[in-house]
């Protein structure tokens, strides 16, 4: 049974909000208080966030292959169990050998549960009408970083930084799961023989883009680990920190529903350079003015500019 397209939305795009509130952005909260009880240096402990990241690169091909030849559904509910595996072993971790293989597996929850595998699902329910769903998902999935640092922040701060890692663990399995299992119903794959392969050119055009949108998820990926951390130390307490590092998501959702609606003809060209400038742009409010106003400038220059470059990529 298809549920309502405005509910299969509204249910995947939570599941994206808690699945990079997680993972994607758990370290950038809990990371100094990780290292800090393993005796691990902050080195050490984001190093092991680079390593989550690298095993979505490495595996993402076979899942893809997976998801077109099984359906998208069974890679999503995987995904929430393996993102519980993972948080729970962060839970129990001792030492930095724990701490590694912890996000080796949340890496792999990444690869199974991020944008991908719901939009996938979105195309193998509706197909060619699968464009204003998938633009709904990625609006609400925009907020894993404004509903995601507070609340790992705020579970730290109650149970300490293990108890957060469990309690983001027991929403993957007993909300996430089921949620997912009931929204989604069992799509058909594609013979593998049946799955296509594109070629692309690498010409100049593709090699310029290749190094703006890598150079551009590079520093979105660095402000993800340590936005917060960066806020707090310019002064901001923790909570501060991690409400104001919120508001990258609400300039994020903000400027792409902008982009879908009234400044959809916008020339992209146009439309990339003015992103490239909103991280500067708030990186000088913050060295300049500093303090919570310096800081929420930042994110939202932060937000926006990621926003901007989502859509025009």
């Amino acid at each position: 049974m298809i549920r309502h397209p405005g509910v299969v939305v509204a249910g995947l795009g939570f599941g994206q909000i808690v699945a990079f509130a997680c993972s994607f952005y758990l370290m950038g909260v809990l990371g100094d208080a990780i290292g800090r009880d393993l005796g691990l240096s902050a080195t050490f402990v984001f190093a092991t966030v680079s390593l989550s990241l690298a095993v979505p690169a490495i595996v993402a091909p076979r899942v893809a292959r997976r998801i077109d030849e099984r359906g998208g559904k069974p890679v999503l509910l995987a995904s929430h169990a393996v993102l519980a595996l993972g948080l729970v072993l962060i839970g129990f971790a001792q030492d930095g050998l724990g701490l590694a293989i912890a996000m080796t597996v949340i890496g792999f929850g990444q690869a199974l549960g991020l944008s991908p595998t719901p939009f996938a699902i979105l195309v193998q329910l509706y197909g060619e009408a699968a464009r204003r769903p998938i633009t709904g998902v990625a609006l609400i999935g925009g907020l894993g970083s404004t509903l995601g640092w507070p609340l790992t922040a705020w579970f730290a701060d109650e149970w300490g930084w293990r108890g957060a890692c469990f309690v983001w663990a027991g929403v993957q399995l007993l909300v996430c799961l089921p949620l997912s299992a009931w929204l989604c119903p069992r799509t058909e794959g594609r013979p593998r023989h049946a799955t296509g392969h594109a070629e692309v050119r690498w010409d100049r055009p593709m090699v310029q883009l290749a190094i703006l949108f890598a150079c551009a998820w590079f520093i979105s990926t660095c402000m993800s680990a340590h936005l917060p951390r960066l806020l707090a130390h310019f002064g901001l307490t923790l909570a501060q920190a991690s409400a104001a590092a919120g508001l990258v998501g609400v300039a994020a959702v903000t400027v792409r529903f902008l982009e879908f609606t009234v400044l959809r003809k916008l020339n992209p060209v146009a439309t990339t350079r003015t992103a490239t400038l909103m991280h500067p742009a708030g990186a000088l409010a913050l060295l300049t003015t500093g303090g919570a106003v310096g800081g929420s400038a930042m994110a939202i220059g932060q937000g926006a500019g990621n926003g901007m470059l989502a859509v025009a990529k």
